[in-house]
């Protein structure tokens, strides 16, 4: 099946092909039907099932194909780190659609809620949102939700365990009641399916577990301190020599072409690809890449999926990625068609509890290989970095991706006119 198969929207398709989606993920299979039809859902679904998208698609879908005014969906997220993932995807699949969009959360200064209290009050297409801020504001009086469409109640059991259901509740209470309500959970308790008959009608089940690796490919993680990273990198490489082709997966566009450009300078024969290049460069690259003439390409997650070369031999995921499925894919690069592969992941303090979940949620355990003595000594994982995870009216750093404070934009080349200028950033 392909995306194409769900009749959506031009605009849609195209930002999906920019972003190398073709295939879509079985919890999108069975969500996205019966969302575009209308139907609530309440889907048992983990983080890195693609169960963003399966819920993301038929939102922008129906945008397009009837345009709202004023601010048409919410979608609460449990923390600023996965508001932010989750407007960071938005950007990606609506970049042609001329959508507005604004993610809120705590933590950030008092620019950022002027910026805030702006989109709310201008009708933002689509809000993403943690609890305690969205909250704050629809307290202050100018929130306008008569228009919305869509509710989107996303990690519902961590909801639950965070204490949000008043903050929950309160906000339902204050939509319209004809609405279409999505629930997400990556479990499905008893306390979860009796919230669920509180906001849902008549809706449609799916469940989905996650996907797992295949079995040729050989996994193992290094533990390392940041500034660690490109030495091991080329410890590494020259210990490939046999390889034919080395894919190496960075989180950002920066990244991607430091790290490409590092390589290069230390003798490695190494492109970069990202959504900076136009589509002949992309070709171009790719080609290359497939005929051995640049036999090690740094690509970011976003062009991942459309990556689809046989023989190569080792993928390193220079960053650890956002979610199970996004690693799962990542790997899955390698050992194609029965053939066999080597997955290494460098692991910082900084992420280690991201790799923490995707062994969890995979239910696997990656071995972790010594740092080699001319690289130096391993950090101590057991104190590690970061601020609290937040999303209410709590303190704490932001998690997520560097630079994830997102300001408001319009998606596209062809944003309303009646919307504010906006910045398009793709990874």
């Amino acid at each position: 099946m392909k995306f194409e198969d769900f009749g959506l929207e031009p605009q849609l398709l195209e930002g999906l092909k920019a972003m190398g989606f073709e295939t879509p993920t079985p919890i999108q299979e069975q969500a996205i039907p019966p969302l575009l039809e209308g139907r609530d859902i309440l889907a048992c679904a983990q983080t890195g099932t693609g169960k963003t998208a399966a819920f993301l698609l038929p939102i922008i879908n129906k945008n397009i194909a009837e345009p709202n005014k004023g601010v048409d969906t919410i979608i609460l997220e449990p923390t600023r780190e996965l508001a932010v993932q989750v407007d960071q995807q938005l950007e990606g699949f609506s970049y042609f659609a001329g959508l507005s969009c604004m993610a809120i959360y705590g933590g950030r200064d008092g620019h950022s809620m002027t910026q805030e209290m702006k989109a709310l009050k201008q009708g933002a297409d689509i809000i993403v949102a943690t609890p305690g801020r969205f909250l704050a504001h629809l307290q202050l009086g100018y929130v306008d939700l008569s228009n919305v469409r869509h509710f989107v109640l996303d990690e519902a059991d961590r909801m639950l365990d965070m204490g949000f259901v008043t903050d929950i509740m309160t906000v339902v209470n204050k939509l319209p009641i004809e609405r279409q309500n999505l629930l997400f959970s990556a479990t499905m308790p008893n306390d979860i399916r009796r919230f669920a008959q509180n906001i849902l009608r008549n809706p449609v089940e799916v469940s989905i577990a996650i996907s797992k690796p295949a079995e040729g490919i050989t996994q193992g993680a290094y533990f390392l301190k940041d500034h660690q990273k490109n030495s091991l990198i080329e410890y590494l490489l020259k210990r490939q020599e046999k390889a034919r082709r080395i894919l190496v997966f960075a989180s950002s566009k920066k990244s991607t072409k430091e790290l490409a450009a590092h390589l290069s300078r230390a003798g490695f024969p190494a492109a970069d690809i990202h959504s900076d290049l136009d589509q002949k460069q992309r070709e171009d690259t790719l080609l290359n890449f497939r005929n051995n003439s640049v036999p090690i390409l740094v690509a970011t997650d976003v062009l991942s999926r459309g990556i689809d070369i046989k023989g190569i031999d080792v993928v390193i995921n220079y960053d650890v990625p956002g979610d199970p499925e996004d690693y799962v894919h990542r790997i899955g690069r390698t050992a194609r068609a029965d053939a066999t592969g080597l997955a290494i992941t460098l692991v910082t303090p900084e992420t280690k509890r991201k790799f923490d979940r995707i062994e969890k949620l995979t239910d696997m355990k990656v071995p972790i290989f010594p740092l080699p003595a001319e690289i130096g000594q391993s950090p101590d994982m057991n104190k590690r970095s970061g601020g609290r995870r937040g999303g209410g009216r709590s303190g704490g750093r932001s998690g997520g991706r560097s630079g994830g404070g997102q300001n408001r934009r319009n998606s596209g080349n062809r944003g309303r006119s009646n919307r504010s200028s906006s910045r398009n950033k793709r990874t």
